[in-house]
């Protein structure tokens, strides 16, 4: 193998030999003794009868005298090829691709000859390519909230937030962190909303914009109880949930752009501010929804769980992968579910859509009881009173039991399952099962 133009030898560096056939440092050698056409132009510069010049290449080695310049010619100045320290310095910006071309082939021709270089090199274009990934980070929704609930878990904030409103303040920082990269694209995607009505299925066709708006909407309920401003107005203070929804679509001053995601944004900061500065007591607020109220501690769930829900259509419809909420706060939602099926149920039968009570029970007595087993994250057992929202549930009095997945009952509460569908274990009382299935689907809404 030849040697190296930049040859190294015991750990010193040596300027660069010059390679075979490149530009020379210094004048080359006279042409060979017996290029005639050479000692023709010899002798006509020296003249023929001086026979006192001696500079003509002899036998004996000498060096050959250099050929006369051009007068005509002016030679320009020899630039020697970058030296081995030079051509290390660059190895950086060779991986970091900020050489000149010049500089960029320099230093690869030197690459193929220079082992030790060659190795620094493949080092450092993998340095390069480690912080330039290919792949993009796309964070996940659940990454502030676990974020925040470490560092809350490390120092205590100095005013907390209740434990009845947090499930709502985690729920909307993680739909709020899914909306967050979403370009126009996202906002106008189709989103289907789903609710179970009068043993039947409703649908309403929406955008991810309308689903916020929604949202903000209905969250103005809790605003209102709050003495916050009414993101509709105080005209809108007596409307259902599903009135006010209509009317934000129809005319709210925020457009179903993305431009509603701030209001909302800002809205649920004000409303989680608001109780946590509050202090005891806020909880038993009563927030007005149409045929119904709810004490605030209630309605801060409501609102989590249904916050949760639109989350997971939206996620849906962008084809997202969403998680569920944490066990704690998921177990808060159902236990709201499950202790508001005897009113949901009692509903049905003035509307004459479930099988009367079996007799009269005074308030605060025993009576008929059916045992909820929700299985999976957040579940448990509830004993539900079937004849009266006054009954007292009581184990001595079970007639049925049903057995759901929390995931599942979650979904038919949700009204995104009918009860046909719901994969219930069941025992007892067929028609009190289906009772509790049907009501249990009734607390949807739009």
């Amino acid at each position: 193998m030849p040697p190296s133009p930049f040859g190294e030898e015991d750990g010193e560096e040596y300027e660069p030999r010059p390679s075979p056939g490149g530009p020379a440092r210094i004048p080359g050698p006279r042409g060979a003794a017996d290029d005639l056409d050479h000692l023709h132009d010899l002798d006509d510069l020296v003249g023929s009868g001086d026979s006192t010049y001696t500079g003509y290449p002899e036998t004996t080695g000498h060096p050959a005298v250099p050929a006369p310049a051009d007068p005509d010619l002016e030679p320009g100045p020899v630039v020697p090829p970058p030296t081995h320290a030079v051509l290390k310095s660059l190895l950086g910006a060779w991986a970091l691709a900020a050489c000149s071309a010049e500089e960029t082939q320099a230093v690869e021709d030197h690459l193929t000859e220079c082992a030790r270089c060659a190795e620094e090199a493949l080092r450092l274009r993998d340095a390069v390519g480690l912080l330039h990934p290919d792949e993009t980070l796309d964070l996940k929704p659940l990454l502030r909230s676990r974020v925040l609930e470490d560092c809350l878990g490390k120092r205590p904030a100095r005013i907390p937030v209740p434990l009845w409103a947090s499930p709502y303040d985690t729920e909307t920082a993680r739909l709020d962190a899914l909306l967050r990269d979403f370009g126009d694209s996202e906002w106008h995607t189709p989103v289907r909303l789903k609710w179970f009505e009068e043993e039947r299925r409703q649908t309403r066709r929406t955008t991810v914009a309308g689903v916020i708006g929604h949202l903000l909407a209905v969250d103005g309920l809790v605003a209102a109880a709050l003495g916050l401003d009414d993101p509709l107005g105080r005209d809108a203070a007596a409307d259902t949930p599903s009135e006010r929804t209509e009317r934000f679509w129809e005319d709210s001053p925020y457009p179903t752009t993305r431009r509603v995601r701030e209001p909302w944004r800002e809205q649920g900061h004000t409303l989680v501010r608001t109780v946590s500065f509050a202090g005891r007591g806020v909880a038993e607020l009563d927030v007005e929804y149409g045929a119904f109220a709810l004490p605030l501690g209630d309605a801060f769930l409501e609102r989590a769980f249904e916050c949760w829900v639109h989350a997971v259509d939206i996620a849906e419809a962008v084809d997202y992968p969403y998680e569920p909420p944490s066990a704690p706060h998921l177990n808060r939602m159902i236990d709201l579910a499950a202790r508001l099926l005897p009113a949901a149920l009692a509903g049905r039968r003035r509307a004459g859509l479930a099988a009367p009570p079996r007799g009269l029970v005074a308030a605060g007595a025993p009576g008929r009881t059916l045992h909820l087993e929700i299985e999976g994250a957040g579940g448990g057992g509830w004993d539900i009173a079937l004849d009266s929202p006054a009954a007292k549930p009581s184990p001595d009095h079970t007639v049925a039991r049903i057995a759901l997945d929390g995931a599942e009952f979650c979904q038919l509460a949700a009204g995104r399952i009918s009860p046909e569908e719901a994969a219930v274990g069941q025992d007892g009382d067929r028609e009190a099962i289906r009772d509790v299935l049907f009501a249990a689907a009734s607390l949807s809404r739009m």
